[in-house]
């Protein structure tokens, strides 16, 4: 198999990557599949091929090699991501064939769709928690564990975005919250429908806001006391969104972006043995469990499926037309009432 001789399709890899940023992928995705893509272009190096001149037995041996360090699942979702790219290089005439049709049909390996996570109690979470005294990082990880929140709705929100019933706060940052969250106090606005690449309140963005319906989030005290504080040292930013969360480190003031989320949560949860290269969703503590921890405790805890459907976001016409109507009443006081301790 070999490439067109466009000097446009030098790189196939940069190609596609390039097709999905237009396509809307979130920052996210787009580092999985060139983190993969590029793994295999390494491989086929050591085999004198490139991944235009690959093909089926190259293919079979790059799957190969890495059942030796990775879950099972892990195997199949790295194989599906070169099947993807093959299949639409060749859709576009980048290329001429996808070599990995057939290893595909013949593997193994399938990945977990709902796979059966690490089970971590509430008082394992509060001492997780504990070990974290970075403000930003602390804050972060709580907010993501009381909300539900995806890590690119967290990295997306403006101060515009909360109306904290802080007036020391509120004074010293001299911002109006947005007017549906009037009459709302203590309480976080997740937008929809942000996209990588749109500009948003004045700043590009570089991660997608996946919910289809605005949701408005209660925070409780606990989280109050962490926003309080944080907001108390947040570093100035030149962004005229004004994020709620900028980072302290080398791109002090910018918005802290999902990437940085993940290498925090991941560096905490290898120190607890909760995090191993390879080991999968079934086993690693990423921002991700953090959604699964909230939607597992607080739907065990308040018996309705409906609330906890409206803070994730999630689609359900009905559900949004019965807590929208009835937010104040009663998703708060459920949420007030059930929502479980961590510090």
């Amino acid at each position: 198999m070999k490439a067109r001789t466009d000097t446009d399709h030098a790189d196939p890899i940069a190609y596609f990557i390039d097709d999905l940023t237009y396509h809307g992928k979130s920052e996210r995705t787009l580092e999985a599949y060139e983190r993969v893509l590029r793994r295999f272009e390494r491989f086929l190096a050591e085999r004198d091929a490139t991944p235009a001149t690959a093909g089926q037995r190259d293919c079979m041996a790059f799957v190969h090699s890495l059942r030796d360090s990775l879950a099972a699942s892990t195997v199949a979702t790295y194989a599906s991501y070169v099947h993807r790219f093959y299949a639409y290089m060749t859709q576009t005439e980048v290329l001429d064939a996808n070599p990995m049709t057939l290893v595909m049909a013949e593997m193994d390996e399938s990945i977990e769709t709902d796979p059966a996570r690490r089970e971590i109690s509430i008082e394992e979470m509060r001492a997780f928690l504990g070990d974290i005294s970075h403000p930003l990082e602390r804050t972060v990880t709580v907010l993501l564990l009381k909300t539900g929140l995806r890590v690119g709705e967290c990295c997306n929100l403006d101060l515009r975005d909360l109306n904290l019933d802080a007036p020391d706060i509120r004074a010293e940052y001299d911002y109006t919250h947005r007017p549906q969250l009037d009459g709302r106090p203590d309480t976080l606005f997740v937008s929809n429908g942000i996209a990588t690449g749109e500009t948003v309140n004045g700043e590009e963005r570089t991660a997608s806001n996946k919910r289809k319906r605005i949701t408005m989030v209660p925070v409780d005290a606990e989280l109050k006391e962490m926003l309080t504080t944080w907001l108390a040292i947040r570093p100035d930013t030149p962004s005229p969104a004004d994020p709620l969360f900028a980072d302290t480190g080398r791109k002090w003031g910018h918005r802290l972006e999902p990437s940085q989320v993940r290498t925090f949560v991941r560096k905490h949860a290898e120190e607890r043995g909760w995090y191993r290269v390879g080991g999968g969703a079934s086993e690693n503590v990423t921002p991700h469990y953090f959604r699964h921890f909230f939607t597992t405790y607080l739907r065990d805890r308040t018996g309705d499926r409906g609330i906890v459907k409206y803070l994730r976001g999630d689609v359900a016409q009905d559900v949004i037309d019965t807590y929208t109507h009835d937010w104040g009443n009663r998703v708060r006081s459920v949420y007030e009432s059930k929502i479980y301790s961590l510090l």
